[in-house]
C-alpha cells in the first residue's frame, strides 16, 4: 500500500499542512501512524477518508442541524464504524430532501399569492382592515419580537397613526405571510429581502431564481443562501459520501486479507 507524508497531502489537495494535522486532531481522519522520528505516515485509507470529508463538509447547509449531521459521519467513518457512518448517510440524505420539499413548497405558496390566490381567512379579518402589531403576529402565528425582527432587517415597512403606533394593513399580511413561509423554509432574511426588492420592480420576476441567486455584490454570508442549490449540491455530495464509505469498506476488508496472509 502506498504511504504518504504530511506534505504529500497536503498537496494533493491544494491545502495547507497544518490543515492535514487539523482534520486528524478533530477525527476526521483516523490517526497517523508514526516513524521513529515522529513524522506521520498517511495511507490510502486516508487519502480516501480524506475525500470523504472534503466533500460532506463542502456545502454550508446550516437549517435543522444538517452540518453537524454532516461532521458526525465523517467522524463515524474515520473511526472504523463504517456501517453506522452509511446509516447516518441515509438519514442525512432523507432529511436533505425533506429540506427540499420544503423550500419548493414555500416558492409555491409565494407563486399562489402573488398571483391573488389567498389562504381562507375568518369573517372578523375580512371586515377589518387595520391591526396592530399584537393582532398581526396572531394572524401570522408569530411573536411581537419576530415581526419587530422583519422589520428592522428592512423586509417591510409600517405606517404609523398619529399617536406612533403600528397599523397593518392586509398588504402587509400578505407581504409577511409571504415572509413567514419563506422564513420556514429556512430561506435567509438576505435572500428573502432579495426576492421582495426584485419582485416591487417586476412583479412577474420567476420567485425561485430570485431567491436562489445572489447578486455580484451580496457578501459572503449572502452567497452561503442558496438554499435549493445548496441543498442539490448536499444532495449530490451524500450521494459520493455513501460510495466513498462504500469503498472504505472494501479497502479495509482487503487490507485485514492481507494482514491475515
Amino acid at each position: 500500500m502506498n504511504t504518504y507524508r504530511t506534505v504529500d497531502l497536503a498537496r494533493m489537495f491544494g491545502i495547507h499542512v497544518n490543515t492535514v494535522r487539523l482534520y486528524e486532531r478533530y477525527g476526521l481522519i483516523p490517526k497517523a501512524e508514526r516513524t521513529q522520528s515522529g513524522y506521520r505516515i498517511f495511507t490510502e485509507l486516508h487519502v480516501e477518508q480524506f475525500k470523504l470529508a472534503r466533500a460532506a463538509l463542502r456545502v454550508e447547509v446550516l437549517q435543522n442541524g444538517l452540518r453537524k449531521q454532516a461532521v458526525t459521519i465523517v467522524k463515524t467513518s474515520a473511526s472504523g464504524d463504517f456501517e453506522t457512518a452509511l446509516k447516518l448517510t441515509k438519514r442525512y440524505s432523507d432529511q436533505v430532501d425533506q429540506e427540499i420539499k420544503h423550500a419548493e413548497e414555500a416558492v409555491r405558496i409565494c407563486r399562489r399569492m402573488l398571483a391573488g390566490i389567498k389562504e381562507p381567512c375568518s369573517r372578523k379579518d375580512r371586515e377589518q382592515t387595520m391591526y396592530t402589531r399584537k393582532e398581526a403576529a396572531g394572524i401570522l402565528g408569530v411573536t411581537i419580537d419576530t415581526l419587530r425582527n422583519w422589520e428592522l432587517n428592512g423586509l417591510f415597512s409600517v405606517r404609523r397613526m398619529a399617536n406612533g403606533y403600528r397599523v397593518y394593513t392586509g398588504e402587509d399580511i400578505q407581504r409577511l405571510t409571504i415572509i413567514r413561509s419563506l422564513r420556514c423554509a429556512n430561506y435567509s432574511l438576505s435572500s428573502i429581502l432579495r426576492m421582495l426588492n426584485a419582485l416591487s420592480r417586476n412583479p412577474s420576476a420567476d420567485i425561485r431564481k430570485i431567491i436562489d441567486t445572489p447578486g455580484e455584490d451580496d457578501d459572503i454570508i449572502t452567497a452561503c443562501d442558496k438554499l435549493l442549490t445548496s441543498l442539490a449540491e448536499a444532495k449530490e455530495n451524500a450521494g459520493y459520501v455513501e460510495s466513498q464509505i462504500g469503498k472504505l469498506i472494501e479497502m479495509n476488508r482487503r487490507n485485514s486479507c492481507e494482514r491475515q496472509l
